[in-house]
């Protein structure tokens, strides 16, 4: 098992709050060398500035696009603070240079016990 660091800006706290809550049901991140081999059982440290918290990997899926992820996922367990998908695309669209990590390597989904 490994353990992994995720860190929040703090104008994303209220998605780290979510997270820590349980509103937020799925956490994804690009599917790039850091986090394609994470796997059932891992544990992820959220972090966001001097808040933390540990949550343990229930399941973790792989998509190769934002649509494909969007037929098993609502847009309101990836974000619930997005409207629609159009606005949870234009959110992963606007972290730069995410577009491209996302055509290249497609998303990792992951779910919490």
């Amino acid at each position: 098992m490994k353990t992994y660091t995720l860190r929040f800006r703090s104008t994303d706290k209220d998605i780290f709050d979510a997270i820590k809550s349980g509103k937020k049901k799925v956490e994804t991140r690009a599917a790039t060398a850091r986090y394609k081999n994470v796997e059932k059982g891992d544990k992820i440290i959220f972090v966001c500035g001097k808040n933390k918290f540990v949550k343990e990997i229930k399941k973790v899926s792989m998509f190769k696009s934002i649509s494909a992820m969007l037929k098993k996922y609502k847009f309101k367990q990836i974000n619930p603070f997005v409207g629609s998908t159009k606005e949870l695309e234009a959110m992963y669209f606007s972290f730069p240079g995410y577009k491209e990590k996302i055509t290249k390597a497609g998303l990792v989904a992951l779910e919490f016990k």
